[in-house]
């Protein structure tokens, strides 16, 4: 009896395809072929008035994939804090898709409300952080940072006395929100979105790896009345530093404030006996964002909000009605901690890379990938032509060519041209610089040897022309 659910040949013709692509990473050119012309002929034109097979579909996507795709699922991508896919997670994720669920509800789909809260449970765990804090799963840290603030906003206002969910912010007590310097801009998009804006941010001075400085902090908060919210940052996007959380967390306790971490990549120093000390003082925030598809290195999108008071994180998301058919037991409904409600059941990923590496695994994960930046930094300084700007406490190396600007810039298109390794610039107290990310759980020593002395070789090049 036929199937109607089931293409048995496509099935196996997109593993073929998967599978070659998978196969390819540890040696292919890490950048981008194609241009953006060539993308447009090989799979544009007027949409079809009748439908092409599958296996053609299939077929020229995986196509367009061969040059079209950088390699950041590889060993060798550094440009930005881009985890590649563990095996694990990867099957999960296609697990995922043929089970089509919408995790919203428990109704919906009671297998994805379970696994994630086994997730919430080992996640939080790993974090030492609270047992009972609420927890979400959303597309990145763009929308964690979000979720936290808006619980933020919920809170803090609350305490003033004003319900923000059924009233607005028309009339509301004003909130102040107190940043340091080097805040991640998806912080300024949250504060937007949030209709809380960014013009009269305060802004806290940071001291050279991009830290704030506790003292300037203590002193704004000194001149700050009513509700307020102080974001803090663990592990800069440039230099991986850590803001003094203790510090930070005692003042904004005693300014009786909301404390918000963004620790997009950095909260994961909490697995390792030898990082922790860079979070001394994390638990004394209200809130945490953090991304699974950085160092958990699972698909995208995935990003994970806690919140320590559930009441607040609830009340900020939550949504109800007549048709939607809530729990009323210990079942959990995700909706009430994210702001979707049909969406990919993207703990499923999350609970897969977490078991199959299991707690050493993970720590191993992270220990190996700061190990890596160490040993690019080691090399890369033994070139006069080279300096470190950053202290590498993490997976981030921050470096400068000929200390000049256009000198950096012109060995950062080299070696993206040059395709052994994908490394992205920045700019670091206003100078250009190349920021190394090693955050991929397949990155080994050759790989950096290799990539390092490709990027050496591009200097040397830039240097003759």
């Amino acid at each position: 009896m036929s199937n109607a659910f089931i293409d048995q040949a496509l099935l196996e013709r997109t593993v073929r395809h998967a599978t070659a692509y998978l196969r390819s990473l540890p040696d292919r050119h890490v950048g981008a072929r194609a241009s953006r012309q060539d993308l447009l002929d090989a799979l544009g034109g007027a949409l079809p008035e009748d439908g092409h097979e599958s296996a053609a579909v299939v077929d020229d996507l995986a196509a367009a994939a061969d040059r079209g795709a950088i390699g950041s699922a590889g060993p060798r991508y550094f440009g930005f804090v881009i985890g590649g896919a563990l095996p694990a997670s990867v099957a999960a994720d296609w697990l995922t898709s043929t089970w089509d669920q919408n995790a919203g509800i428990f109704v919906t789909s009671p297998l994805s409300s379970v696994i994630e809260e086994i997730a919430r449970g080992w996640l939080l765990n790993l974090f030492s952080l609270p047992s009972d804090a609420s927890l979400g799963f959303v597309t990145g840290c763009q929308m964690a940072n979000f979720t936290c603030l808006a619980a933020a906003r919920h809170a803090v206002l609350r305490t003033a006395g004003w319900d923000v969910e059924q009233d607005g912010l028309n009339g509301a007590p004003r909130i102040s929100v107190v940043l340091g310097a080097e805040a991640h801009v998806t912080i300024f998009v949250a504060l937007r979105m949030l209709g809380l804006g960014v013009r009269n941010v305060r802004l806290v001075a940071t001291d050279e790896q991009g830290r704030i400085k506790a003292d300037d902090l203590r002193r704004t908060l000194k001149g700050i009345e009513g509700p307020a919210i102080v974001c803090a940052q663990a592990g800069n996007v440039n230099s991986g530093a850590f803001d003094p959380l203790r510090e930070i967390g005692e003042a904004v306790r005693e300014q009786g404030a909301w404390l918000h971490v963004d620790a997009a990549f950095g909260l994961w120093a909490a697995v390792s006996d030898e990082l922790r000390h860079l979070l001394d003082g994390v638990d004394l925030a209200d809130s945490w964002a953090t991304d699974a598809h950085k160092w958990l290195n699972v698909p995208y999108d995935c990003g994970v909000t806690i919140v320590r008071d559930l009441s607040a994180h609830r009340a900020s998301m939550t949504s109800a009605a007549a048709y939607i058919q809530k729990t009323t037991g210990a079942e959990r409904d995700p909706m009430d901690w994210v702001p979707e409600f049909s969406r990919r059941a993207r703990g499923v990923t999350v609970y897969a890379a977490l078991r199959a590496l299991g707690r050493r695994g993970i720590v191993d994960l992270i220990e190996r990938s700061c190990a890596r930046a160490r040993q690019f930094a080691e090399l890369l300084s033994r070139d006069k032509r080279v300096k470190i700007l950053n202290d590498v406490v993490l997976n981030q190396v921050l470096v400068r060519f000929g200390d000049s600007d256009e000198m950096t810039s012109q060995v950062i298109a080299l070696v993206q041209q040059e395709g052994t390794c994908w490394l992205a610039g920045t700019t670091w107290h206003d100078m250009a610089a190349m920021r190394i990310s090693v955050s991929n759980w397949a990155t080994s020593e050759s790989d950096v040897r290799r990539s390092a002395e490709a990027v050496l070789g591009c200097l040397s090049r830039a240097s003759r022309d």
